[in-house]
Parts: structure tokens; sequence; C-alpha cells
């Protein structure tokens, strides 16, 4: 997996002044522009850096993106909550990915459990998400269970593909802890050794549910790139940033009024110095087409294909993410 910062394309620096927070000279960073690009508010991630203290991290809100995903199943208030933590945890980790092409899969999985399957991914800024579970089970567990509630003994698989053959990376962790987000800290911790910080907020109002999130990474200089061989989970830089990353609240994540940009600054002003660099706009980009479809069943024999089909040669292929129907003849 990439480790390098998210630093590419046009981005803001600022710096610490007397009387306020302004714009430092574009010399400061090569990447630095001159004028400050418009807040961000939401369905876009928004990268920063702070270079002092080797941290980097990163914001996201989703409004439109979110209800767009869950509007493709009639998911209970549990598991919408459930796949809106999945899928704002999906844009976080994805945001790590900078080259075209490649993608993030986040899965989690256990047998026996209520949930049988969570699986969402990330790609150029593209996010779906799907939720497989026992209904009947479900109801009998109250109305907010807790994740041992809902997996049992379970793990969460997080996989990073490389475009164009790079390769892939894959952790596996124990599906432990109080929340999604917990068991991607621990994923970071164990599989990257990277000491990371995740907070996440959920919200659900007259049946519209919206999510944000933050993740914060301690990067140690001459780190990047190379194999992490004395993480120091202590370090007083990290231990600054996460206790400074780890204040922030539920309602400011939440906070449609409140600019990401805002955000950042109201948690790290006091840095000297903090790049801020929007990252990918957000959408739901399932992949599913008739050709995909055609093509895999293309894989199979005529009797095969024959016995797949129902009363008029058709063989009806479903797409768990957005609930779209293909019929392909046999």
């Amino acid at each position: 997996m990439p480790r390098n910062p998210c630093c590419y394309g046009a981005s803001t620096s600022y710096s610490r002044k007397a009387g306020g927070f302004r714009a430092a000279p574009s010399h400061i960073c090569a990447m630095t522009t001159q004028h400050q690009s418009p807040e961000t508010y939401t369905d876009r991630v928004l990268n920063f850096t702070i270079p002092s203290r080797s941290a980097r991290g990163r914001i996201v809100r989703l409004d439109a993106v979110l209800d767009e995903i869950l509007s493709a199943h009639d998911y209970p208030p549990a598991i919408a909550h459930l796949l809106a933590e999945a899928v704002v945890l999906g844009a976080l980790m994805g945001g790590l990915v900078k080259e075209d092409g490649a993608q993030m899969t986040m899965q989690a999985q256990t047998e026996g459990g209520v949930v049988r399957l969570l699986v969402c991914d990330f790609r150029e800024g593209e996010l779906r998400g799907y939720v497989d579970f026992d209904r009947g089970r479900l109801a009998s567990l109250g109305a907010n269970p807790s994740l041992f509630a809902l997996f049992g003994k379970g793990y969460l698989a997080i996989t990073f593909d490389r475009s164009e053959g790079a390769g892939r990376y894959q952790g596996i962790v124990p599906l432990e802890g109080d929340s999604l987000a917990a068991a991607c800290e621990s994923y970071f911790a164990q599989s990257e050794q990277v000491p990371t910080l995740i907070r996440a907020a959920i919200h659900r109002s007259g049946g519209r549910v919206v999510s944000a999130g933050m993740l914060l990474q301690h990067l140690p200089d001459g780190e990047e790139g190379r194999e992490r061989l004395h993480v120091r989970m202590d370090h007083p830089d990290w231990e600054h940033v996460s206790v400074m990353g780890g204040s922030i609240r539920h309602d400011e994540l939440l906070d449609p009024a409140l600019s990401m940009d805002a955000l950042v600054w109201r948690l790290f002003h006091e840095e000297d110095q903090v790049r801020i660099l929007p990252g990918a706009k957000l959408s739901r980009g399932c992949r599913c087409t008739l050709e995909h479809y055609s093509m895999l069943l293309d894989r199979f024999s005529v009797e095969e294909r024959s016995e797949m089909a129902d009363d008029d040669g058709l063989i009806q292929v479903d797409c768990a993410f957005c609930a779209k129907a293909f019929p392909i003849p046999a």
C-alpha cells in the first residue's frame, strides 16, 4: 500500500501568524497555491498534513452519496447504521490510495452471525457498499445491537489492489471492539504498523442517515516507503496529534454548517503549519454492467446456463450493491 502523504495536485498551506489564520506564501511548499480553494463541506475527502508533527489526516462527511447507497435496499436502522459507518471508513481509507484505477475493499464476515457479510469499496472516488444479514434474527436483538451481537466472532479484511498489475496488499484482523472504526485502527497497528486514530460519527433523523469521520496517522521522517522496523506508538509528536484529534466531537464532525477546513483549523490551529488539499469528489459508483455479467456467464457451459435460466430462457442476475436486475439470455 502506498505510504506517501496525499500531496499532489493543488493544495493550500496555512501558517499560524499573529492576527489569525493566513495562507502561507507559495514557496513554502512546491504544491501550494496562492489562492485558497473553496471550503469543503460534504461528499468529498479533505486531506491535510502537519509537517512539523510528521502527521497526515483526512476528513470526510457523507450526505447525498450515503443516501443513494442506503436507498438501494430497505435496511433496518441497525444495519443502515452499520453500513453508514463502513462506507465512511471506506472513504477515509480509500483516500490513502493515490494511483488511478487502484481500489480499496473492506470486508467483514463471520460464520453463524446475524450479519453474514459486509463489504464496501472505494475506487477513484466511487463508493459502494452492501450488507447481507438474517432479518429474523436481527429482530430479536433489539434496537441498538452491539458489534459482537451482530457479528459474533468474525474478522475484518482490508485489501488494497494497486493498478496496472502493481500487486495486492491485504491485512486481516479479528473483528473486535465496540465499532468497525476500532477494528480498522487495529488493522493499521498490526498490519501496517502505522500509529492511527479513527473517529466515525453517524446520525439518523427522519429516516435519513448522515455519517462523517476522521483518520489521523503518524509518519515519522525517513519512514515513508521503507520498512517500519522501529515504530513508536508513544512518539511525543504522535501523542500530541492523537490527543488533539481525539478531542473531536461527533456533533462537530456531523455539523453541515461547519466546513471540514474549519474543523481542521479548530483542532490544529496552534501548529506552525497545516497543509490542506481537497481530495476525491465522492459518488455512489456501482460497476455492474450487462457486458460484465454476460462475460462471467460465458465461463459456464451451455448446459449449466440452461439450468440457471427461467421459463423465458433468461438468467436473472441481481447486483447486491445497487439492487439492479440484469436479464441475460441463456
